[in-house]
């Protein structure tokens, strides 16, 4: 720990799981340099302060109504936050500055999707940073929308998925980052606004690393007109307490400790995404009929209108002979470090994917929607350490895939790349690794940055 900088940072993650993990490790790193921190949370999908007892915690009432907090129509949730949040986070941001007199706030930093937040530091005159939790590639195609639209590729048709965005490769049509929705206009404008906001603010911190996303970070420098901070993977820098919003089934790991070496395949789609009754059954019969070991996270909601797992077969459990073992939810990281897991059958979010990366796994991806397809084209096509259903669920097309990675010579040299990105993630954050210093200058650009506080509620003193 050092010594402290008499600086209160304060941090707004987006209320998703994806989004308040990164932000809380972000929060455990920038506290080890010294910084006290104050996270500002919605009641929507709050975190546990109990987690973080060094933290301050400050809840805002957004208001949101039952329909409004589905994560259902992730869109339409996304657009209420930043309608809904303006005047609690001016309120709260006002009260915070009017009573630290001793600690000046050195800054917001606000998730890039939270685009409304530049203009309310703007107008208390504090600094707002912005902390990306997806990856660098994928943010470059967002920005690049305006282009995409005007060369034809948005909004998406249908006898051009399998087209290629040439300005883009190795991306196809289908790999965009876009949201299925009625109400696409609005989802352009959310884009713009996370472009447009992160454009404006004082900084950008991304969880990637150079040696990873070289290429579109120096596109990014060459693109945004402010400092960019490559810091990531944040989870191999921090030691934050789990900021999991379900519950983690230790099982997990006491049934992988029954496992051969490299044996088991590690299936889960994160807290989001949802299938159909029918995809759901092609999964579970893919993986019984693969005949390779199985841990298998099915979140309660996952299946469409099903509670759990009613939705299997009779006796399907039983006949697996201890083979599979399915959690609601598991301690993730600590999963892909276990050695007996030997690939893992994800959604492709930008998290697990770099969990992944550090812990050597090769994936199969079947990504859901937004920055998923990019992450899973990437993992296939450039970086190839795994392998994309791209056509549907089918059983017997998964267990065809199953076996082409856990069991076959294709799937080993994938091992073998994914353990070199393994290292060079690694590397990236000791003393001298690309991360570590972008950290050391992320420092140093808050210290650089004045604080603010009120004197009275109207006027900041810096």
């Amino acid at each position: 720990m050092e010594q402290r900088k008499g600086r209160r940072l304060v941090l707004f993650p987006l209320p998703l799981q994806g989004h308040i993990s990164p932000m809380l490790q972000l929060a455990s790193i920038l506290h080890s340099k010294g910084f006290s921190i104050t996270i500002i949370h919605t009641t929507f999908n709050s975190p546990d302060p109990s987690n973080y007892p060094h933290f301050n915690f400050c809840p805002i009432q957004e208001h949101l109504t039952d329909s409004e907090a589905s994560t259902t129509d992730a869109l339409s949730l996304l657009l209420n936050l930043n309608i809904k949040c303006v005047a609690p986070l001016r309120n709260c941001l006002s009260g915070l500055l009017s009573s630290v007199l001793e600690e000046p706030v050195a800054c917001l930093i606000s998730d890039a999707v939270f685009h409304f937040t530049q203009a309310v530091a703007q107008s208390l005159g504090l600094p707002r940073m912005v902390l990306r939790t997806g990856g660098a590639s994928s943010f470059l195609i967002f920005a690049a929308f305006p282009l995409l639209r005007e060369s034809g590729y948005l909004p998406i048709r249908e006898s051009q998925l399998e087209e290629p965005v040439v300005e883009f490769p190795p991306l196809k049509v289908k790999d965009l980052p876009v949201i299925h929705t009625n109400l696409p206009k609005q989802f352009y404008q959310l884009a713009d606004g996370m472009i447009s906001g992160t454009k404006a603010s004082s900084g950008l911190i991304w969880n990637t690393f150079e040696d990873l996303e070289k290429s579109a970070l120096t596109t990014a420098r060459n693109n945004f007109p402010i400092p960019i901070y490559p810091i990531g993977p944040l989870h191999k820098c921090s030691l934050a307490s789990s900021s999991s919003l379900l519950p983690q089934d230790q099982s997990s790991i006491s049934w992988l400790d029954e496992q051969a070496a490299k044996s088991v395949m590690y299936v889960s789609f994160g807290s989001i995404a949802a299938i159909n009754e029918v995809q759901f059954l092609e999964v579970a019969w893919g993986l019984y009929n693969s005949k390779q070991p199985f841990l298998w996270v099915v979140r309660p909601g996952l299946v469409q209108g099903k509670e759990w797992l009613e939705s299997l077969p009779d006796g399907f459990a039983e006949d697996l002979n201890g083979r599979g073992h399915i959690v609601k939810w598991a301690p993730q990281l600590e999963v892909l470090a276990h050695p007996a897991v030997g690939a893992f059958w994800t959604h492709s979010g930008w998290n697990s994917t770099l969990e992944s990366i550090c812990e050597g796994v090769p994936m199969i991806c079947m990504p859901c929607f937004t920055d998923q397809r990019v992450n899973a084209r990437y993992v296939c096509d450039v970086w190839r350490v795994g392998l994309q259903l791209e056509n549907g669920l089918e059983r017997g097309q998964i267990e065809r895939t199953i076996k082409r990675l856990m069991v076959e010579r294709e799937g080993k040299d994938m091992r073998n790349r994914i353990l070199l990105l393994k290292e060079m993630a690694n590397f990236c954050v000791r003393e001298g690794g690309s991360s570590c210093q972008s950290l050391d200058n992320l420092v140093g650009h808050i210290m650089s940055l004045p604080g603010v506080v009120f004197r009275c509620q109207e006027t900041p003193v810096y």
